[in-house]
């Protein structure tokens, strides 16, 4: 199933720069497994982010949105 990821970090210091706000928003292709493991981990592990973005120290405040694209919205521009 397709589906859309939006990670918002507030507060943030990569590679010793601060930075304000930052989004990453991207879609992928991943089965309901893999969407479950990513939720369970974001919510269990203190340092999700760090451990997985190169030269990212520090984050404030983040939210991870998961959605489904459904066929209809494949293709247009979903930023809201």
């Amino acid at each position: 199933m397709k589906m859309r990821f939006i990670l918002t970090m507030e507060d943030l210091e990569v590679e010793n720069k601060r930075i304000d706000t930052l989004t990453v928003d991207w879609t992928e292709e991943v089965t309901q497994e893999q969407v479950l493991s990513m939720s369970r981990e974001w919510i269990t592990a203190q340092n999700f982010l760090s451990q997985r973005m190169v030269g990212l120290s520090k984050v404030g405040e983040s939210t991870l949105t998961i959605e489904p694209v459904f066929a209809s919205e494949e293709g247009s521009d979903q930023r809201r």
